[in-house]
């Protein structure tokens, strides 16, 4: 072995060439050779380690093994037979220069560790592709955790190759970012604080991937689409992207809609002005009249006959329609609201229904409010299904004998 290892040496000794320059070109000859031999080593490797990931994803239910075929794992795995193979040759490769033997070792081990941070890190996204396609991770700031375990792999790293270079244990290292712990700190604030907020927000269960949130702070309004380590990214409804930092969904205010999209119903809250001087008592003609529409009929019999029983009790000058109880356009437009809601197949039945009255403006306008819940939360369906039911109302304000409020434009003098 020795023989063969020194042969080319000797055979460049006999052409008269410099000695110095003999051994660089033995060494860059050898190197040139081992290198090549890895590339065929590596082109292998892989190409075993591909294959075993397609046969067991074959036998296995499981779908793990197919995102670690398709990642780059059979890539970075197959670094590992080569790195072996050189530091196995080291002893055969340099002779008589333990300075360059120092160097290449070193710089071995140095990559030794950055290839094993690559397999950890094509392991750790190959684990985060896996867990978004089950139900139970899918909404889970998975992206938040395999930030943090990189971190983590990449300083144990990092620590590695400096006690590498150095030839320092690594006590010494953890022992001196100790002493810089409060330097630490304020340099990595940032992940900090994101990390102890995804914490927060997955303990707390405060967002979701697929949430709906609004966050006037920040002009964003839509949908969660990404929650990692520094950033939480919503995506607008006109589709743009808005992207805050996590920490603040601690510590700013926001609003999160998924309460409503699990409800039985989206809540529609829209008033109708109604014009104040429309508004008076009705005469019993009108009443027989409305006795005509469906949905008010038993209701203004049961409130007709109380409230002629109450006035003759009273014995109210019913010459003044003032005077005693009466019933009002607006009381009746007010129960046929309701009723109409309570009646209508896409409002729910097991939430909140209601039209109430709310104070008068300024301009002189009543507003006469809905509230209620529609079945179906989907967005367009909602304004269209909204957009229905006041159609309808404003229709029917003409016969109550009532009129929508028009603010008067002022005259130029």
């Amino acid at each position: 072995m020795e023989y063969n290892r020194y042969f080319l040496i000797e055979l460049l000794n006999g052409q008269n060439i410099n000695l110095g320059l003999v051994w660089w070109i033995d060494f860059l000859i050898i190197s040139s050779l081992l290198l090549g031999i890895s590339f065929l080593l590596a082109a292998a490797s892989k190409l075993v380690v591909s294959s075993f990931l397609k046969k067991l994803s074959k036998r296995t239910k499981t779908h793990l093994d197919d995102y670690l075929l398709s990642s780059e794992f059979p890539l970075y795995f197959s670094r590992v037979v080569p790195y072996f193979f050189l530091l196995s040759v080291v002893p055969f490769w340099i002779v008589d220069s333990p300075y360059v033997t120092s160097v290449v070792l070193t710089s071995l081990n140095v990559y030794g560790v950055i290839v094993t941070i690559w397999i950890f890190r094509s392991i750790l996204q190959t684990l985060r592709s896996f867990l978004l396609t089950l139900d139970s991770f899918k909404d889970k700031p998975i992206d938040s955790y395999i930030q943090v375990f990189m971190l983590l792999i990449w300083a144990i790293g990092i620590i590695i190759i400096f006690s590498i270079l150095t030839g320092k244990d690594v006590g010494y290292f953890l022992t001196a970012m100790g002493a810089l712990s409060a330097v630490l700190l304020l340099v990595f604030k940032d992940t900090i604080l994101g990390f102890v907020a995804s914490i927060q927000i997955a303990a707390n269960d405060l967002v979701r991937m697929g949430d709906w949130v609004t966050m006037e702070k920040y002009g964003a309004d839509g949908d969660v689409i990404e929650i990692n380590l520094s950033t939480v990214k919503i995506q607008n409804f006109d589709k743009t992207i808005t992207t805050i930092p996590t920490y603040n969904l601690i510590s700013d205010s926001f609003k999160n809609w998924r309460g409503m999209a699990e409800s039985a119903g989206r809540r529609i809250k829209r008033s109708i002005l109604i014009s104040t001087p429309s508004i008076r008592f009705l005469e019993s003609g009108e009443l027989e009249k409305m006795h005509q529409i469906e949905r008010i009929s038993s209701y203004l019999s049961e409130r007709t006959s109380e409230i002629d029983q109450e006035n003759q009790v009273s014995k109210s000058n019913k010459s003044l329609a003032i005077n005693g109880r009466n019933l009002t356009n607006l009381g009746i437009y007010r129960q046929y609201v309701e009723n109409y809601l309570k009646t209508h197949p896409k409002i729910s039945d097991k939430l909140t229904v209601m039209c109430r009255q709310l104070p008068a403006n300024q301009f002189g306008a009543t507003p006469l409010e809905v509230y209620a819940f529609s079945n179906d939360k989907e967005w367009v369906a909602y304004e269209h299904l909204t957009a229905d039911i006041f159609d309808h109302l404003l229709a029917a304000l003409y016969y109550f004998g009532l009129q929508s409020f028009e603010m008067s434009q002022p005259q130029d003098e």
